[in-house]
């Protein structure tokens, strides 16, 4: 009763100039959902919540490595979007954590009875950080798709996660340098409305 979400939340989007603008512009109508078989939070539409220099400091984390992303990023830009959560598959909820322990159970015996392998987890680069979820993607579309064709419930919107990521902020710390939330938007109609993000005006307090 009281997992639902409630209210809009902000979200930022990295990605290249030319795609914002022709966002709010309408020239594109929405952002293409990304489909990778690695996406931490499954299929979707992804955003930084309240985090405009994480979706930033990504653009340009492409743009300098471009074999990171399936996206195109010359000029690195942020698109702020308004967002209603709707149905959410809240990864911060207890609710929501259970029901990926009964998506893996599913997934394990679905590919055991046709004997393919279970997915891995997998950092990109030697002893890092596990970037490449291509297990915790799996166990989420198992979710949805068990949901889907069941219809044991309404199908989820959206999906959010926090995540640990990055170096210690200090010797022994229990926060890296690049933790966040994240959301990922299945149902595009959560989006209520994009715009470009403003510059701060230094003259006045932050609000």
């Amino acid at each position: 009763m009281y997992s639902r979400k409630r209210g809009l939340v902000i979200g930022f989007h990295g990605c290249d100039q030319e795609v914002r603008d022709e966002i709010v512009s309408q020239k594109l109508k929405n952002l293409k959902p990304s489909e990778n078989l690695y996406d931490w939070l499954g299929n979707g539409i992804y955003f930084w919540k309240n985090n405009y220099d994480r979706a930033l400091q990504y653009a340009k984390e492409i743009k300098k490595n471009p074999q990171k992303s399936t996206s195109r990023i010359e000029t690195p830009s942020v698109l702020g979007a308004v967002i209603d959560l709707g149905y959410c598959m809240d990864l911060l909820d207890s609710n929501y954590l259970e029901l990926l322990k009964i998506g893996y159970k599913l997934l394990t015996e679905t590919n055991k009875k046709h004997g393919l392998e279970i997915p891995k987890n997998k950092p990109i680069e030697k002893n890092g950080d596990l970037l490449l979820r291509h297990l915790d993607c799996a166990v989420i579309e198992t979710v949805h798709q068990f949901i889907k064709e069941n219809k044991e419930s309404n199908e989820f919107d959206s999906v959010r996660g926090v995540f640990f990521e990055g170096n210690e902020l200090y010797k022994n710390a229990g926060f890296k340098e690049k933790n966040h939330i994240q959301i990922a938007i299945r149902n595009p109609n959560c989006i209520k409305g994009y715009f470009i993000p403003r510059i701060l005006n230094e003259k006045y307090p932050k609000t």
